[in-house]
């Protein structure tokens, strides 16, 4: 942790400009998940953990309930509750793919899947392009200034959970 307080401290624009661009990103995702909700008729919690499920799994490293919690920012049981909903829905499967079969797998329905594909068909074409047009090396630049971003929120995060 560095001494500056960052209500006084002199941020350059390029600075400023960015943090603009993380809080309108944040901003502009959360509203594409209200639309996910509306089009799935699903609470937006529900649609949020969905489409963090589906992602999960399309990446080939599918979610367990504890990283699905972790991801969505709420606690196991509540998580436990929502997924109880999703699966009674037929939104998703649980499974126990590991050796130890304690651990759970979490896994988009087919339908869910392909519901979630004709969305992205509609909702992801800009954010693809601009993925597609950017180089990789521009790339591995943002990605890994997200990932200290990212790694100094989490820690603030741990010295709050930490603070009394």
């Amino acid at each position: 942790m560095t001494d500056a307080d960052p209500l006084v401290e002199s941020w350059s624009p390029a600075q400023i400009e960015v943090m603009h661009g993380l809080r309108d990103w944040t901003l502009a995702f959360t509203a594409l998940n209200q639309h996910l909700a509306a089009w799935t008729r699903l609470p937006a919690s529900d649609a949020n953990a969905l489409g963090q499920i589906i992602w999960a799994a399309e990446t080939g490293e599918p979610l367990s309930p504890v990283q699905l919690a972790r991801q969505i920012g709420m606690t196991t049981g509540a998580t436990t509750i929502l997924l109880n909903r999703l699966e009674s829905a037929g939104h998703l499967v649980r499974s126990r793919e590991s050796t130890d079969r304690r651990r759970v797998t979490l896994r988009p329905a087919p339908a869910a899947r392909e519901h979630a594909r004709r969305f992205l068909a509609v909702a992801g074409a800009e954010i693809a392009d601009v993925l597609r047009s950017t180089s990789p090396a521009e790339l591995r630049v943002v990605a890994g200034f997200l990932d200290r971003i990212t790694a100094a929120a989490d820690e603030a995060g741990r010295r709050l959970d930490a603070h009394p």
